[in-house]
């Protein structure tokens, strides 16, 4: 056995039943149905397939003395998407594999989909002609444009037949030797133009790049599953890929109706990297019992506007999954405080309980278990009135009015905004900043909420010293607004708030490190796991220096660093004027 077909059959083995370790190739995102999610059917190429069949390494190219890809073989001045006459293959047959696939047919192209193993690609195409006859069946497509879609599609039983294509996507299991082993035998094999992209959502893309004689015409193009209906494809650009080469991928993931972000190839790209928190703070509240995984998800849905909780959304994804990706993103940042992965999370993979895929996680899935229900406080009746320092409340924008619209009477002390409102009991109710209930006399805090006037629950957060007519006022307060309200312990930042300032942190320190732009960070999480705003955004509309001064309280409260403001969010702060927009 060569040492090509070695490392494939390791890998193979390797992969066994667990595919890639991307979650966003287990998972549509932020909870979006998908068909075919399944893991574990990619398979690595090459084994027992001699690599390298067709023209010897550098025949007929067009490589000139300093190694250039592509001189003598110019796209134009311009680069401009892969031409819909040009033949599309797709090395991995899996599921991402075949939802690549599906969109490169419908956009027009010619398809050849390969798989090392014997069968699979006949397979694959047969089940992407069954999804299209779906779609005819929902009137989503004509029967013949499914006609034409099916006659351009066919299997590719041997890497050779693949030599006239203008663009090849891997997606095979994630293993470095694996795909390089098949970059390295595609170059003997495709022609000089041809672009070689790596869909792989945990991997460096210039390490996969490193395996050719001429690693610019490399780029990954990592592609989110469902790939048929997620929008967003990151556009990856290892150490020595070519500007023309990520602007000719870029114009043809849009072309294909895609939206691309462009962006560069450090860990995590940017969803996987910037996302971390998401889960992480979730996590770390429940350890901390603060408050128990239903009330946690809740409060993110219905006060946060995300489309699912941290705990429902990694038992879709894969509890092994979405812990592998949180591991593989804490060490390759030398195991930073900010990406310290779960240890109740590492519990569950150990025992096996994976989410739905194995009938129990955070949840359990077993037929007739009753899904628990969220803390939610027993009603109470509203104060009669609350005192407010100004005419609004700092970062809770809507909030008097609301309650003035409830009934409840607003006395107002003349200033321009209040911090606090003071309750008949005497007692306090503040914005989450980070701080803690127990050290002040008589507070209560309530959570960040993405629009107070939409949101339908509200966190209370309040110590054991905390008066109980305060926390009654406070629970009959909200309750009047017609919100349910969940009480939680007396958790620094809370939930929402908390998990929104590092997700910014995370997005700020993101863009200062060159992996993308503002509006390409805010895009990418937006469009690929379906957050209501772009971290970014979201800090343009909180009140000056919130987000930042959050998280120095917690770093202050909490040991380790994984709360020490960056200092790119610093730096920010420090930039925004008095309106809050961006200098």
């Amino acid at each position: 056995m060569s040492a090509i077909e070695q490392s494939t059959a390791a890998g193979r083995r390797a992969a066994g039943t667990g595919g890639t370790v991307g979650e966003n190739h287990v998972t549509s995102g932020n909870g979006t149905a998908a068909e075919d999610r399944t893991p574990g059917v990619d398979r690595p190429p090459g084994e027992g397939e001699a690599y390298g069949r067709g023209k010897a390494p550098g025949e007929g190219r067009a490589y000139g003395d300093d190694g250039a890809y592509g001189e003598g073989r110019a796209y134009g001045e311009e680069p401009h998407a892969v031409e819909r006459s040009r033949t599309v293959a797709v090395v991995g047959a899996g599921a991402m594999g075949q939802g690549i696939a599906q969109v490169a047919l419908t956009a027009g192209h010619p398809v050849l989909l390969h798989d090392i193993a014997p069968g699979r690609a006949a397979e694959a195409t047969a089940a992407i002609g069954a999804r299209l006859d779906r779609l005819v069946a929902r009137g989503k497509m004509e029967p013949a444009a499914r006609d034409a879609g099916v006659a351009r599609l066919r299997p590719a039983h041997d890497l050779g037949e693949l030599s006239g294509s203008a663009l090849v996507i891997e997606a095979v299991v994630e293993r470095l030797d694996v795909k390089q082993a098949l970059f390295r035998a595609l170059e003997e094999i495709v022609a000089d133009d041809c672009l070689l992209a790596t869909n792989t959502s945990s991997l460096s893309v210039t390490a996969v790049a490193a395996a050719l004689k001429h690693p610019g015409r490399a780029v990954g193009l990592h592609f989110f599953n469902p790939a048929p209906l997620l929008p967003l494809v990151e556009v990856v650009s290892g150490h020595a890929t070519e500007e023309r080469t990520a602007a000719r991928a870029h114009a043809t993931a849009a072309a294909w109706g895609k939206t691309p972000v462009r962006c560069a190839d450090l860990p995590g790209f940017i969803v996987n990297r910037v996302a971390r928190p998401f889960y992480a703070e979730g996590f770390a509240i429940h350890e901390d019992r603060g408050a128990d995984p239903a009330t946690i998800d809740a409060v993110l849905r219905e006060c946060g506007g995300f489309r699912m909780g941290p705990f429902e959304l990694t038992d879709l994804i894969g509890q092994d999954v979405n812990e592998a990706v949180t591991h593989s993103v804490w060490e390759s940042f030398f195991r930073s405080a900010k990406f310290t992965p779960s240890l109740a999370q590492r519990r569950l993979v150990e025992a096996g309980l994976l989410g739905r895929k194995s009938g129990r996680g955070w949840y359990d899935y077993a037929e007739g278990a009753a899904r628990p229900e969220p803390h939610t406080a027993a009603s109470a009746a509203p104060p009669a009135y609350v005192i407010a320092e100004g005419d609004r409340i700092c970062g809770a924008e809507g909030l008097l009015e609301l309650i003035a619209g409830a009934g409840v009477t607003v006395r107002t002390e003349g200033g321009e905004e209040s911090t606090v409102l003071e309750l008949p009991s005497g007692g306090r109710l503040a914005l989450a900043d980070g701080r803690t209930s127990v050290e002040f006399d008589d507070v209560v805090y309530f959570d960040l909420a993405l629009d107070y006037r939409t949101a339908t629950r509200i966190a209370l957060s309040a110590s054991p010293d905390t008066g109980e007519r305060t926390l009654k006022e406070a629970i009959g307060l909200f309750q009047a607004l017609g919100k349910k309200v969940s009480v939680i312990g007396d958790v620094p930042g809370m939930i929402v708030a908390r998990t929104v300032a590092m997700l910014i942190d995370a997005a700020a320190d993101a863009v200062a490190k060159g992996v993308a732009t503002d509006d390409g960070i805010d895009t990418a999480m937006r469009l690929g796991v379906n957050y209501p705003l772009g971290p970014l955004e979201w800090n343009r509309r909180l009140p000056r220096g919130y987000a930042h001064d959050l998280l120095e309280a917690l770093d202050s409260r909490v040991p380790g660093g994984r709360y020490a403001p960056s200092l790119a969010l610093f730096q920010r702060t420090s930039l925004i004027d008095a309106e809050g927009a961006d200098s």
